[in-house]
C-alpha cells in the first residue's frame, strides 16, 4: 500500500486503487506463448486507476507496458521488432488485416508462428490514430484483427458503440481466438473478473445517493453513441468491422 500526497487515502501500489476497492485478490496472471506489448498513451497512463491497459498487463505474465506517443525511435520497441525469433504484429482494424475470427488453425500457425509479439495501442481512438500516424516502425507491421460480436461491459465510460471494446476485453477476445487456433492453451474464464469488479465498484459509487457523483438516472447501460464526442476520454480498441 502507498499514500497519494494529493489524495491521502491509502492506495494499493499494485492496482493503484484505494484499499477499499482493491482488485488484487482477483488478479490471476496467465502464462501465454504470445507476448503482449501495450503501447500506452501518456493520457491513458495518468488514468491507472480506471484504465484497463494497466489491468491487462497485471493479468498477463508475458506482457509489458511502454508509454509514449511516437515510438519510431523507442529503444525497447525497436529491440522487440528486431528479434527475428518472434514475429511481431499490430492489433488494429483495417482492410488488409489477418482476421483471427475466420482463420483456420493451420493458417494462424503459419502466419503468426509459435511465440508472436502482439502490439496494442492503448488510448482513445483519436490518440491511437495519432500514435500510429507518428510511429513509422509500427506502420510497417502486419496487422491482426477480429470480428467483434460481444457488447462491452465498460458501462461506466462513454463509447461510440456498444460493440467497441476496452483493451482488456480486446485481449480477452484475442486469447480465446488464439486458443481456438491452437496457438495458446490458457484458461481465460477468470480473465475479466478484475475488470468486472472495477465496474461493479464504480457503478455502486455512482448509484449511491451519498456520493458526490450520484447519478439518479444511471441504469447500467452503455452510454449513447451521440454522447461520445462530448467526452473523448474513452479507451476503446476495436470497433465493428465493415461488412
Amino acid at each position: 500500500m502507498l499514500i497519494d500526497i494529493k489524495n491521502p487515502r491509502i492506495k494499493c501500489y499494485k492496482c493503484m486503487r484505494s484499499s477499499s476497492t482493491c482488485i488484487c485478490e482477483s488478479i490471476s496472471p496467465l502464462q501465454t506463448k504470445t507476448r503482449f506489448i501495450i503501447l500506452m498513451h501518456p493520457k491513458e497512463y495518468r488514468k491507472q486507476k480506471n484504465g484497463t491497459g494497466h489491468m491487462t498487463q497485471l493479468q498477463l505474465e508475458n506482457s509489458e507496458i511502454i508509454v509514449g506517443v511516437d515510438f519510431t525511435t523507442n529503444k525497447r520497441v525497436n529491440e522487440l521488432l528486431a528479434n527475428e525469433v518472434n514475429n511481431s504484429f499490430l492489433l488494429y482494424p483495417g482492410k488488409e488485416t489477418f482476421n483471427l475470427s475466420v482463420r483456420k488453425s493451420s493458417e494462424m500457425n503459419a502466419f503468426m508462428g509459435n511465440h508472436p509479439n502482439i502490439f496494442i495501442l492503448d488510448g482513445t481512438w483519436p490518440c491511437a490514430r495519432k500514435m500510429l500516424k507518428l510511429s513509422t516502425n509500427l506502420q510497417k507491421l502486419k496487422r491482426v484483427s477480429f470480428d467483434n460480436k460481444i457488447k462491452s461491459k465498460f458501462i461506466i465510460k462513454q463509447q461510440p458503440q456498444s460493440l467497441c471494446l476496452s483493451t482488456i476485453e480486446s485481449v480477452y477476445t484475442v486469447l480465446n481466438l488464439l486458443n481456438e487456433g491452437d496457438l495458446e492453451q490458457c484458461e481465460t474464464k477468470n480473465f475479466l473478473i478484475p475488470f468486472e469488479k472495477m465496474i461493479a465498484y464504480q457503478l455502486a459509487y455512482v448509484l449511491n445517493p451519498d456520493s458526490k457523483n450520484y447519478g439518479a438516472t444511471a441504469n447500467g447501460e452503455i452510454s449513447p453513441k451521440n454522447n461520445y464526442k462530448k467526452n473523448k476520454e474513452r479507451t476503446v480498441l476495436f470497433e465493428p468491422q465493415p461488412v
